[in-house]
């Protein structure tokens, strides 16, 4: 048997002007903010329901309820911080995590390797363990209508 486990996360968050665009703990200039809950950080939100899922330990929603007050204007970093503490234990340790913003726009390029530094250290593991990419959809879709964002993330953990 196999101490290796699988996770896939997906998010999404439409636009709002009135907030500011965090993504993997980045403020992202001159973009409208996405709508959520917490601080509407799409990334890390796929990244914590990946890591999570792996650990079959449900979701963000299960772990930190936006009906609960606690969690309203959360940073998704502590929030990450918090589900890496979950894993370890549970007696887990990240392998590897795989990234993917879907945006039309914002361009994120820029901003990938601070992306990858927050995250990895929200969740405590090497930069070479959290890889981020972004794409568009081509004008298809509702990110490509620049009504939102999304994300996908698929993460890799292991038994300690």
């Amino acid at each position: 048997m196999t101490n290796l486990r699988i996770g896939h996360g997906y998010d999404v968050h439409r636009f709002d002007e009135a907030r500011p665009l965090i993504l993997g703990g980045v403020l992202i200039k001159n973009s409208p903010g996405l709508l959520g809950h917490s601080d509407a950080d799409v990334l890390a939100h796929a990244v914590m329901d990946a890591l999570l899922g792996a650990a079959g330990m449900r979701d963000i929603g299960f772990q930190f309820p936006d009906s609960d007050e606690k969690y309203s204007g959360a940073d998704s970093m502590e929030l990450a911080a918090a589900v890496a503490k979950m894993l370890t234990d549970k007696g887990f340790r990240v392998v590897n995590v795989d990234a993917t913003v879907i945006a039309e726009a914002p361009k994120l390029s820029p901003y990938i390797a601070d992306m990858r530094a927050a995250v990895s250290r929200a969740l405590g593991i090497d930069i070479s363990q959290f890889n981020v990419k972004a794409t568009t959809e081509e004008g298809l879709g509702f990110t490509g209508a620049k009504l939102g964002i999304a994300a996908h993330a698929v993460a890799l953990i292991e038994s300690i």
